[in-house]
């Protein structure tokens, strides 16, 4: 089973960011400037990279896209969204270079005209961004940069999204999110016995490499690296190796 470790860069006013859990309030900003920062994940032998535009995230409109664009023609593979809201949004990552297109809030709020997407352009082309956070016992998806609560749930969505097709879920613990604490592992195990078509990615709270090993073993099919790299917990180089 392929197993794919993805480094993340998080985009807001065109700077390196990171937020905790969500919260734009909360926000750390690196000093590395993002189209380096790319092409040193690629010299590490990255063949993914994972790109969050978190302004178009909350209001909507491809504001990163000029740096998305940089960063996808140095010949890494990118999966990238935030703030995509019409096709014509699809059309201009898929015309940036962009490989995957994420798509979030849509996926929540549309699924049918996302399924009509996938149909359309081929599921393969998108990634799933189900983020998930735990409340009153049910896995709710909040949309909008995570600011706006939606009544459709994982449990809902997920199997839903397999019937369609689709090929690529990424699921992040919202209350892990930049927090260092691990992943959530039963969430990824319960998704890999719930919709064993999707290649689930695992997002939020790894600090170490143990924590990819076992998210692998949990059934995840790749995970997203953020914080972690940012701040030299491990090097990618070593998380490749995993």
């Amino acid at each position: 089973m392929n197993f794919t470790v993805i480094p993340a860069i998080d985009l807001r006013h065109g700077q390196v960011v990171r937020l905790r859990q969500g919260d734009y309030t909360q926000q750390t900003t690196y000093a590395f400037e993002p189209r380096e920062l790319a092409r040193r994940y690629a010299d590490a032998g990255a063949q993914w990279l994972h790109v969050v535009d978190l302004d178009g995230a909350r209001d909507g409109g491809l504001d990163n896209l000029a740096v998305i664009e940089s960063m996808a023609r140095d010949g890494m593979q990118v999966q990238a969204g935030g703030g995509v809201r019409a096709e014509a949004d699809v059309q201009r990552l898929f015309s940036a270079g962009v490989s995957r297109v994420v798509l979030g809030s849509l996926a929540i709020r549309e699924p049918e005209r996302v399924a009509g997407w996938l149909a359309t352009h081929g599921a393969g082309r998108f990634t799933l961004a189900l983020d998930t956070l735990q409340r009153d016992g049910l896995w709710t998806l909040p949309s909008a940069g995570w600011t706006a609560s939606e009544s459709r749930t994982l449990d809902e969505l997920a199997p839903w999204y397999a019937e369609q097709g689709a090929q690529h879920l990424l699921c992040t613990d919202i209350q892990r999110d930049g927090m260092l604490a691990g992943f959530n592992l039963a969430l990824y195990a319960y998704l890999a016995a719930c919709v064993p078509s999707l290649a689930v990615q695992a997002s939020g709270g790894v600090r170490s490499l143990d924590d990819i090993r076992a998210a692998r073993e949990a059934g995840a099919r790749g995970v997203i690296l953020g914080r972690a790299l940012l701040e030299g917990r491990f090097s990618l180089a070593q998380a490749l190796a995993c």
